[in-house]
């Protein structure tokens, strides 16, 4: 008859091992929402730095060593579950466990501006561009009318779009608020976003003015947009501050209605109105604003 000790060891053998959250179902977590909320934003935050340096590579593919290292990149990325994983821990990081998402804090807004009663104009149309869920405004279903696109649809009810792509004739003054959360700030993979240029995968600082742009073009007078980005973005930038956001906001022609951040926090999210704007574009190119400490190099452009 076996002894404690041998039964103890029986007990190790026939344990179960863990697997790594980077390797279940093909490298990504559960769509329920379980992954752990450190575990998520790890991976979130190792997705942006490899798809960094791919779009770093990738301006000199030519060379044997870029040419290797950016095999070893996608490898990496392809190993974490390509975009559609990077798509499922955003999705969890809104769950209403974890807080809800951003657009909780539109929908705030919206209401203490009276946006909810305006029942003799209808319900606002609202374009949210990087949809991750094709509910986020079922509840405001009564006075919202919301439209959720992304350049890789997650769901049938989420238009597969690429915003910068879309019709200009036809969307020209088309929406009462447009929302760009996460989305100015990434640049996606571009064999997995099939539709962008090289320019827009070379100069992520373009696309993001041109971002800014279209949402300008496509708003009715006097609408509405939310921007979220992470905090460090704008508050830890080489190229970026919050004076500097808003200047070149008001250039567009974007007049400041709430902000909501706080210091050494994740999240930053604005809401403007549409103005006429007050500059030239060509005043905002790629210039250091400051130069202490390690700083990131996120940076927006008008061109």
């Amino acid at each position: 008859m076996p002894n404690s000790a041998t039964n103890r060891t029986l007990m190790r053998n026939t344990r179960k091992k863990k697997t790594p959250v980077t390797l279940t179902e093909r490298h990504h977590p559960s769509a329920n929402g379980s992954s752990k909320p450190h575990t998520t934003r790890t991976l979130i935050r190792r997705f942006h730095v490899l798809l960094k340096r791919q779009r770093q590579l990738q301006k000199n593919a030519s060379s044997a060593s870029n040419a290797k290292e950016l095999q070893d990149v996608e490898q990496a990325i392809d190993q974490l579950g390509g975009l559609a994983a990077y798509q499922r821990m955003s999705s969890i990081g809104q769950g209403k466990d974890r807080g809800g998402g951003s657009e909780r804090v539109l929908i705030k807004w919206l209401i203490g501006m009276g946006m909810s009663k305006r029942h003799d104009k209808g319900p606002l149309s609202l374009l949210e561009v990087g949809a991750l869920r094709p509910d986020n405004y079922a509840s405001c279903s009564s006075w919202i009318t919301a439209t959720p696109v992304d350049l890789r649809s997650t769901h049938p009810s989420i238009i597969e779009q690429d915003f910068l792509t879309m019709n200009v004739d036809e969307h020209t003054e088309r929406w009462d608020v447009i929302s760009l959360s996460l989305v100015v700030n990434f640049v996606p993979d571009p064999k997995d976003r099939g539709s962008f240029l090289i320019a827009r995968i070379t100069r992520p600082h373009v696309l993001a003015g041109r971002m800014l742009i279209l949402a300008h073009t496509f708003l009715r007078p006097s609408g509405l947009l939310f921007l979220a980005l992470p905090s460090p973005c704008v508050e830890n930038s080489r190229y970026m501050s919050f004076e500097r956001l808003q200047s070149l906001m008001s250039t567009i022609g974007f007049v400041g209605m709430e902000t909501k951040w706080r210091q050494g926090g994740k999240m930053a999210y604005w809401l403007y109105r549409k103005t006429r704007g007050e500059g030239t574009l060509e005043k905002f190119q790629k210039k250091s604003v400051c130069r202490q400490g390690a700083r990131n190099n996120f940076c927006i452009v008008l061109s």
